[in-house]
Formats: C-alpha cells, structure tokens, sequence
C-alpha cells in the first residue's frame, strides 16, 4: 500500500513560518506526483495481468482465439472512466510497459517518470520489434534518471535517435505510412465555434497553409478590413464548398422550445453535430427576431441566391424534455427513427464515449426479440458497436420516471455502468446527471 500524505494543507497551521508553509506545500505537491507516477505503474501491470486474464478466460470459454480479449480495452475503459480510443491505448501502452520496457516501468514506478512521458517512449519505439525496443530502453536506462530536467520534446528527440540507430529501416518505414494516416476531424469549440483539423503530410500541409495566407495577404493589400485570419479562415471554408458563404442546401437539426423559438426564452438549444448553443443564436439561426416563420427556411445574412439549408425543429415536451415516441416493426431502423435518436443521444452511448454516432442500435438485439423502437434504441460510435457484440456483454433499456432515455451495460466480469442521455433543451436538470458504475 502506497503511503498517503496528510491531506490537510500545511498553510493553514499558523505556528509555521509563511517560508517554511510554501516549502511543506511544494514538498507535498511531490510526493503526490511521484504517487501518481507510481499508481500509473501499477495500473500499468494490472490492466496487462487483466487481459491477459481475459484471454485465458475467453480461451476456457472455447471462443476462436482471433477473438479473445476482445473486449479487454473496453473494460479498462469503463473502470478508468475512459473513452474507448483512450483505453486501447492505455491496454497498448500497458503491454508494452511490462513485456518490452522494463526500465521505462521501473523509472514510471520509482517518479522518475510521469505516465505522460513513459506513453512517449512507448510511441516513439511502437515501429520496432520487441528485441529491439527492449535494447532502446536499455540504453536509454530512465530508472537511472538520464531523463530527468528533459521537456517532453527532449525526451521524444532521445527516443526518435535511439529507435533509429536501432532499426534505421523501421524508422523510415513508420514515416512513409504516417501519410496513411492522413483526415480531417471536426470537435467543437467554445462559443458556437467548432475547430477543423486535417493532419497531412508536411509537403501538402506546408503549401495549403501558403496559398491561404497569399489569399489573405492579397485580400488586405486590397483593403480588405477583416484580420489575416480572417480572411484565411473564410477562403478556406469558400474554397472547400464551393460557395462564398459556405453553405448549401444542408440540412440542419435543431432541437428546441417553443417558448426558445417563439416567446425569447433563455433556455438554450441543441444543434446536432455541435452541442448546447444559446437559445439567442439558435433564433438568430433560423432568422426569427421575433416572428414566426412558417415555411422554416433559414434566411441568409447577407440574402445569397445560393443559399439553402433547411431547418428540421424537433420540439422537446416541458419539463422532461422527451421527444415523441415512434415504433417500427422493421429490423432496420427507418431513417426518421435513426434522426430521431441521433438528436436524442447527440453522441455514442457507452458511458465515456463522446465519439460520433455511427450506427443504431438495438439495445437488445432484434435477435432475441427486441423491437425497433426508440426505446429500444441507441446510437453507438463504430468501435463500441463492435465490442458489445463480444461475447459475455449484455445491455437492456430501463425505465426512468424521468423520461430521460437509459440504459444499462454489463461487461465480461459483470460489472454494469449506467448510461443516460444527455438531457434536452426544456428539461429539468437531473441531480447525479451522467454515466454511473452500478
């Protein structure tokens, strides 16, 4: 058992000298980090002894053994109230820690090491085999403290050296698929802003950025008042859909109030694919001050003959903020039903998971005889679909006198986390609000 520092600050023991005080603190503030490199090492070891567990427990079970421990990364997860992206790599950095760099264990064990930095070594060494990675920690030696005072820069300069004078072939195998490893990604931002990002190689990357900033530099030497980056950010969006505003003929789901539409009220609304916006915006949006506008067609600012998004309104009741019901006896969910629970759930349903809806879901299977409702229903990133199909995982929908939509997922070890979604703009806020280990 680790020790544990008395909890209570030093500060507020007026017999000691206010030196003396700040000395303590800045004593007790590393003794806390060193615990937190030392719990990091051995949750490394327990979550490698767990799927290692998982394995032979899956193998006892008689399941292929391509499958098992397939679900091993999504347990973590869960228990460390992780996404599952951030479990996989907690499972990869784990293995590698334990089988491969005993040394980066021992430094992450003893604080010489935060967990931050022991995922770097393990990133920059992930293109070599396992003798050579194990050499590469040799000679790094971190329980020695050769890495200690080094950034985070200077510590994956070492790794990137030493990995190359180890497998130099390795190496530049890694940096030629890292152009495979090109996308674009969207997550929001504050203030009804959203960020997108496109990771490209550095050739393609370096002269997309150029021709923004000649466009820009052209536009303000012809007296265009926006700022530089203005005018790089509004090209881009020009240049990327083809239209000066950016956009056209989308659709655009909005869930709201009646009284946010129609009567000015505060609560705020929900835009799918972003989050919670102001209900002043949301008005705004759909070109409302005041009035009603029954055709429900945005109206653009400034007026653009080009202009077409169309606004689908999904009204939430008061006080609970439930949707209305529908039902299908088809084992495919209907492409209304599918909107319908994409506004509800807003993203994946696994507890931790804020990832993308991908797929809809029966909650229990259609298989086994569950419907095609919206009960029934749930939206699941790509990755979490898949890993409920494993074997030993249940969920079942519950009944909540809330009207908020749950539900209830059990893992391999029988473990069950609660699932809620997320509330909608009209409800009541719900004290306890989100994901629970039951």
């Amino acid at each position: 058992m680790l020790p544990v520092p008395n909890a209570a600050p030093v500060v507020a023991d007026a017999s000691r000298e206010p030196a003396e005080a700040a000395r303590a603190l800045i004593e007790q503030l590393r003794v806390l980090e060193d615990m937190k490199s030392a719990i990091a090492g051995l949750q490394a070891k327990i979550t490698a002894s767990f799927e290692l567990a998982q394995r032979q427990a899956d193998a006892a079970a008689g399941i292929p053994a391509p499958k098992q421990g397939g679900g091993a990364a999504a347990q973590i997860a869960l228990a460390r109230r992780e996404s599952p992206h951030r479990g996989s790599r907690l499972l990869g950095l784990a293995k590698a820690l334990v089988k491969e760099m005993p040394r980066t264990l021992a430094a992450l064990d003893s604080g010489l090491l935060n967990e931050w930095r022991a995922t770097l070594l393990v990133k920059e060494t992930a293109c070599l085999s396992a003798e050579d990675r194990c050499a590469v920690d040799e000679e790094l030696a971190p329980d020695t403290g050769t890495l200690d005072g080094m950034g985070d820069r200077a510590i994956i300069a070492a790794a990137k050296a030493a990995a190359y004078r180890r497998d130099p072939r390795s190496v530049a195998r890694r940096a030629a698929h890292a152009a495979k490893e090109r996308h674009v990604s969207i997550r929001p931002a504050p203030d009804t802003m959203t960020y997108l990002t496109a990771l490209l190689p550095v050739a393609q990357g370096v002269a997309a950025y150029k021709a923004l900033k000649e466009a820009a530099d052209s536009a303000r030497c012809s007296g265009d008042e926006r700022s530089r980056g203005q005018v790089m950010a509004d090209t881009l969006v020009e240049r990327l859909t083809g239209t000066p505003g950016g956009i056209s003929k989308v659709e655009v789901q909005l869930v709201l109030t009646d009284r946010t539409l129609f009567q000015g009220d505060s609560e705020p609304t929900r835009l799918e694919g972003y989050g919670i916006v102001p209900g002043g915006w949301a008005r705004e949006l759909v070109g409302l001050g005041g009035a009603g506008n029954p055709s429900g067609h945005i109206k653009a600012t400034p007026p653009d003959a080009g202009f077409a998004v169309w606004l689908r309104r999904l009204y939430s009741a008061p006080n609970t903020g439930e949707l209305v019901a529908m039902d299908s006896k088809a084992r495919l969910f209907p492409p209304g039903m599918r909107r319908f629970i994409e506004a509800r759930d807003a993203s994946c349903r696994t507890p931790y998971c804020d990832a993308p809806i991908r797929h809809i879901d029966h909650i229990v299977p259609w298989q086994s005889r569950g419907p095609t409702s919206l009960g029934n229903g749930a939206g699941l990133c790509e990755q979490c679909n898949h890993t409920k199909e494993n074997p030993g995982w249940a969920a079942k929908p519950l009944a909540d006198a809330s009207g908020v939509h749950a539900l209830d997922l059990t893992t391999p070890t029988g473990h069950t986390y609660r699932s809620k979604a997320p509330p909608l703009p009209g409800a009541v806020p719900l004290p306890g609000h989100g994901p629970a280990w039951v």
